[in-house]
C-alpha cells in the first residue's frame, strides 16, 4: 500500500521538482528546442502539479494552505514559460 505523504511535504517536493526543472543544462547543441530537453521540463514541472493538485480538496488543508498551492500552480506556469520561451 502506498504512503501518505502529507501536504507539507508535498508542497515541499514541488517546489524541489520545479527548482529541478529551473537547473536542467540547456543543450549546446539545439538549445531550447531539443525535444529531449522541452519533454524533461514538462515532466517535472507536471509531476511538481501532480503532486499539490488535490490539497485544496482536502478537508484538513488551511485557507493558507490553499493560498500556497495556488502559488505555487502559477510559479510552476511561470517557471516552464521562463525555462522554455528563454531567448
Amino acid at each position: 500500500m502506498a504512503k501518505l505523504i502529507p501536504a507539507s511535504e508535498r508542497i515541499i517536493r514541488a517546489r524541489a521538482l520545479i527548482q529541478k526543472a529551473r537547473e536542467l543544462p540547456v543543450p549546446a547543441d539545439s538549445g531550447r528546442y531539443d525535444l529531449s530537453f522541452v519533454a524533461q521540463v514538462k515532466d517535472l514541472i507536471q509531476q511538481a502539479k501532480d503532486l499539490i493538485k488535490f490539497i485544496p480538496y482536502s478537508p484538513s488543508a488551511t485557507p493558507e494552505m490553499k493560498k500556497e498551492v495556488a502559488q505555487l500552480f502559477k510559479e510552476a506556469d511561470q517557471a516552464e514559460k521562463e525555462i522554455l520561451h528563454r531567448q
